[in-house]
């Protein structure tokens, strides 16, 4: 039997920390595999117990890499009723308090074995190169392909000096994704331009949320009351993430929305801050503790607003659609996939937002279609992704073990010896800045000698 093709999917966060860049590659991971077509590794970082009890909700943390894996598969097989076959391997990382991010220490193309380096999924392309000190990924593997998640040109806009930092970021992003991708996939055009890129949403919806919307649809068919409450927003609690478009709206308007009642779920470094400024509207505003919203019953609401225009393409919104929802969003490029459905309604300006959230109060939503409920999925999602990516056009030749072993190629074109030359200049900058793994996670990982020195091969979890 032909040997199959690997798919190695690197990401930048792990369950349980309930962000975008945990839980979509998860889910990717686990369709990619399904159809056992081929072999799939989902390659997530592992933290030091003081970094987990910092990232990781409800004081949860994990004394190995093997507990942690356990508590992933687990997660994902509830959702998703898959015996998922994927592996899962570590790489050390350090969370990042100042960026708010967790960075990759050492080497991490050394997780895969030079064998089995077929194909590449960057899963958030720039953060993990930013740093990157090691083998170049475009001479690793045959295909690299970059999955835009972010617009961090928009939230460093938000900070002091943001607009100088971002024009930066703006060079950096492009630079090293040139240097290490050969493609790029932007889930939206909210991301910047970026060389080789494409504009496809490739991430579905939690199967569970679907399955809600399809409970709603046959309570909608039998013309008993689907939705018992108004509206509700649900997001990390900070104020990049919706919620100050939200409030201003909110409180400009609270003549014309008087006796609109509003539930928030989240936490987040922001919360005490938030709850104070909704405390001062004449609103009821409720704020809820969050918690993986999976096993919340978000089910009765009837509306989701969602004014932030900081996501590439936002899940709770995805979320809310699936679950036969009336959505009121921004009018954005981050929202385009969504006005395709009968239940998306899209505003421009304070005016019009209130007009859309007094008539969606007013009204029941469209029971979901079965080409949106598919639409919605991450089968669909899956063959979004396989299309966009062009897996049949990578090159048949893999680069040798020496090449492999470098960050520059054998041609002689112009383009390659430029591109090179800006690797090699990357790879020496870095140097200065990479931080490589500490004692304890070598420990923990059961990193080879050779790692300690050159970089990571992080140990694979149990299947």
């Amino acid at each position: 039997m032909d040997k199959k093709e690997h798919i190695a999917i690197f990401t930048t966060a792990s369950l349980p920390w309930m962000t975008g860049t945990a839980v979509n590659p998860l889910f990717r991971a686990a369709y990619l595999a399904k159809d056992g077509h081929r072999k799939v590794t989902l390659v997530i970082p592992w933290l030091s117990k003081s970094d987990q009890e910092h990232v990781y909700p409800d004081k949860i943390t994990f004394s190995s890499p093997n507990e942690h894996e356990k508590y992933v598969r687990e997660w994902i097989e509830q959702r998703t009723e898959l015996l998922c076959s994927f592996n899962i391997c570590f790489y050390p990382g350090k969370f990042s308090r100042s960026k708010r991010s967790i960075l990759a220490l050492g080497d991490i193309t050394e997780c895969i074995p030079d064998e089995e380096s077929d194909i590449a999924v960057l899963e958030e392309p720039e953060h993990l190169t930013w740093y990157h000190h090691g083998k170049r990924w475009k001479t690793k593997f045959r295909l690299v392909i970059g999955i835009v998640h972010t617009n961090y040109l928009e939230y460093v806009k938000r900070e002091k000096n943001g607009r100088a930092y971002a024009f930066m970021l703006k060079y950096i992003n492009n630079w090293v994704v040139d240097i290490y991708c050969h493609k790029v996939i932007r889930l939206s055009g909210a991301t910047q331009e970026l060389p080789r890129s494409i504009i496809c949403n490739v991430h579905g919806v939690n199967p569970k949320f679907l399955e809600i919307g399809m409970k709603k649809k046959e309570q909608q068919q039998l013309e008993s009351q689907a939705f018992t409450k108004g509206a509700y927003y649900i997001g990390k609690m900070v104020w990049s993430k919706g919620y100050k478009e939200l409030l201003n709206l909110l409180q400009d308007h609270q003549n014309e929305l008087d006796g609109l009642e509003v539930d928030l779920f989240g936490t987040g470094e922001d919360s005490d801050q938030i709850q104070e400024a909704a405390k001062e509207l004449s609103l009821t505003i409720r704020v809820n503790p969050g918690r993986d919203h999976a096993d919340l019953i978000f089910h009765d609401y009837k509306v989701f607003l969602n004014p932030s225009t900081t996501d590439v393409v936002c899940t709770t919104t995805a979320e809310a659609l699936a679950m036969g929802k009336i959505v009121i969003c921004a009018d954005h490029v981050s929202n385009e996939f969504f006005k395709q459905f009968a239940n998306c309604r899209t505003f421009k300006d304070g005016k019009s937002f209130v007009e859309v959230t007094r008539q969606a109060l007013t009204e029941q939503p469209a029971p979901l279609t079965d080409s949106e409920i598919h639409e919605l999925s991450w089968d669909a999602a899956t063959s979004r992704f396989l299309k966009a990516a062009e897996l049949n056009n990578i090159p048949d030749k893999k680069p040798t073990k020496s090449n492999s072993r470098s960050f520059m190629s054998s041609s002689l074109s112009f383009h390659r010896i430029s591109e090179d030359a800006s690797a090699y200049m990357h790879f020496v900058g870095t140097a200065l800045v990479s931080s490589k793994p500490n004692e304890q996670q070598i420990n923990e990982l059961g990193l080879s000698s050779t790692s300690k020195k050159h970089g990571v091969s992080p140990q694979k979890g149990t299947s």
